[in-house]
């Protein structure tokens, strides 16, 4: 480029209005304070550096105590390319200097660095980088990368610029009050659920206790009674009936009150998977469980998709008689929705709503509308029953 001024009048053409770039920092701002989920909180952060920067890369990573990191995001890098360059990266060369050293690294080409020790084959090529540490306080919580700005880069020149790490250190800054404002969120829902707990494990023994003990009683004075009063035995025998459906009633109202701790750790997905094996070899009836494309959703809509699964799932193995029931789990917009299907006996949603029988119905519409989806009912009887659950997602 013979003009010394030409580069500048490009960067110049190229940059964003300070107006344009306010809004592109605003907007950047609002969509990390969106977001309670640290996994959430850090897509976001990736996603909005790499758009501000017009870089084609970026990633986070937040170290952990061994060497490596607890969680490492990317953007710009597809689902096929992420698992073919294989295990989570170490806290080695330059990624180590940016979260041992707490300083800023802008390179022309990260290749020629003496720190630079290669990446797998399946990694996209990279040139110039531009690197900073997220800090809370003394600590550092985290490392935000960019790779390859997308700019004309004149032979030896960094495309990275000064105003440009200025711009990501303004949004590291940011970066750590949401992922530190995300991590207490988790940790107080931690504390939440253990506290939970332990407050069930109180009702569960008062209550359960108390029914186990009229249970006692009851069939004590049901066997005294067999010989000499068969009729008054006969009577005894079915209060213990009720009573074990009354103990049986408390638990279940109590547990599924509970989210399970496999929907934070492992995904709705997951969990619905591994709860329909259970239900498959506990029960005569086939119990089957299909999933296409759904993405993360809000944790309040994943846990209510949840709790209809099951108690679909309960009315159709313990009082429809069905032979299969299928339970489908689908993309659906940027929500999802899930149907529950089974070929049992069928009823006439009218008749049970007069006859003042649920089924869980009420519940599972309310668990629906309380996480912003809708619940429909198709049944008849002698035609099987579905039951279908949309949410909007987030």
């Amino acid at each position: 480029m013979s003009d010394p001024n030409a580069l500048h009048r490009v960067r110049a053409a190229e940059s964003p209005s300070p107006r344009a770039g306010l809004t592109a920092v605003s907007s950047a701002l609002l969509a990390m304070s969106r977001h309670l989920e640290v996994r959430d909180v850090l897509k976001t952060i990736v996603a909005s550096a790499r758009e501000l920067l017009d870089a084609e890369y970026a990633a986070l990573g937040v170290p952990d105590d061994h060497g490596g990191f607890a969680q490492f995001v990317v953007d710009g890098v597809s689902d096929e390319q992420w698992k073919a360059i294989g295990p989570l990266p170490r806290q080695h060369g330059i990624l180590a200097a940016m979260l041992h050293g707490a300083h800023t690294e802008r390179l022309a080409d990260v290749r020629d660095d003496p720190r630079f020790e290669g990446w797998p084959s399946a990694h996209p090529d990279m040139s110039d980088f531009l690197g900073l540490p997220i800090r809370d306080g003394d600590e550092v919580i985290g490392a935000l990368f960019l790779a390859n700005k997308r700019c004309p880069k004149p032979e030896g020149t960094c495309g990275f610029t000064e105003g440009d790490e200025e711009l990501l250190a303004m949004l590291a800054q940011h970066a750590a009050i949401a992922l530190t404002n995300a991590r207490l969120y988790e940790r107080s829902r931690e504390l939440t659920i253990a506290e939970e707990r332990s407050r069930l494990a109180h009702e569960l023994h008062d209550a359960v206790s108390q029914k186990l003990f009229s249970l006692r009683l009851t069939a004590q004075a049901a066997a005294a009674l067999v010989d000499r009063d068969p009729a008054r035995a006969k009577g005894e025998l079915q209060q213990v009936a009720s009573l074990a459906a009354e103990a049986a009633d408390e638990l279940r109202a109590a547990v599924v009150e509970l989210r399970p701790a496999a929907l934070d750790e492992d995904g709705l997905i997951a969990t619905l998977r591994t709860q329909i094996q259970v239900m498959d070899r506990a029960h005569t009836a086939r119990v089957t469980f299909h999933s296409s494309g759904v993405r993360a959703l809000p944790a309040a809509q994943e846990e209510a998709l949840l709790r209809v699964a099951q108690e679909a799932l309960h009315n159709a193995l313990r009082h429809s008689g069905a032979d299969h029931v299928d339970v489908v789990l689908e993309r659906n917009g940027q929500g999802a929705r899930l149907r529950v299907t089974d070929d049992g006996s069928g009823f006439d949603p009218k008749t049970v709503r007069r006859a003042g029988r649920h089924l869980g119905l009420v519940s599972m519409r309310d668990r629906a509308g309380g996480a912003g989806g809708r619940l429909t009912v198709e049944s008849a009887p002698g035609k099987g029953t579905t039951i279908e659950m949309e949410v909007p997602g987030g």
